[in-house]
C-alpha cells in the first residue's frame, strides 16, 4: 500500500477501532539453553514483522520454582498497535491470516466480550506471510485483542464486526 493511500476497509476500521493488542507467550521457550543470546532477538524480530512494530518484552513478576521461573525472565511480548498499523494489521489478519489457518471455520461468538472486545488466538505465528516457516527456529501462538471505541453492549460490537468482514460463525 502506498503512503497515504486507504482502502474503504482500512479507514472504516480505523474509525470503529481504538486498538490492537497483540501478546505472544514464550515462558515454555524461555527455559532452553542459550534463550536470551540466540533465541530471543530471534523472536523479536519474527514478532516485528508480524506486527510491524517492534515488541514490548514482558518479564516474570516473581519467581516461581515448580516452572523453573526466575524473576525478571522474560516470559512473554507485547505490541499495542494504533493509527496506520493497526489498519494494516486489521486488514492482513482478515484478508490473509485467518483463511490460512487450518480447519478455519470461523470466529467463534464467545470470543466476544461483554465490553465488545474480540479475542482471537493463532496458534502458530507462521501463518503470517512475513514468517518464513524454514527459517523460522521457534514456533509460537499470538493472541490478538481489537478493541472497539464507542460501542454500548455485545451486540452492536458483533454486528461492527461483521460489517468490518471478520468471518464470524453464525449464532
Amino acid at each position: 500500500m502506498t503512503k497515504g493511500t486507504h482502502t474503504v476497509p482500512n479507514r472504516e476500521a480505523s474509525m470503529s477501532i481504538e486498538r490492537i493488542v497483540v501478546n505472544a507467550g514464550i515462558g515454555k521457550i524461555s527455559g532452553q539453553p542459550n534463550f536470551s543470546d540466540k533465541i530471543l532477538p530471534d523472536l523479536v524480530r519474527e514478532f516485528a514483522a508480524v506486527t510491524g512494530q517492534k515488541p514490548r518484552t514482558n518479564p516474570a513478576k516473581k519467581s516461581i520454582a515448580g516452572f523453573k521461573l526466575r524473576e525478571g525472565a522474560v516470559v512473554g511480548l507485547m505490541v499495542t498497535l494504533r493509527g496506520r498499523r493497526m489498519a494494516d494489521f486489521f486488514s492482513r489478519l482478515n484478508q490473509v491470516v485467518l483463511p490460512r489457518i487450518r480447519d478455519f471455520r470461523g470466529v467463534n461468538l464467545g470470543n466476544v466480550d461483554a465490553e465488545g472486545n474480540l479475542t482471537i488466538g493463532i496458534k502458530e505465528h507462521i501463518v503470517f506471510p512475513e514468517v518464513n516457516p524454514e527459517t523460522s527456529k521457534v514456533s509460537f501462538g499470538l493472541q490478538v485483542t481489537v478493541v472497539l471505541r464507542h460501542v454500548r453492549n455485545r451486540d452492536e460490537a458483533i454486528a461492527l464486526y461483521r460489517k468490518l468482514g471478520i468471518p464470524l460463525k453464525k449464532a
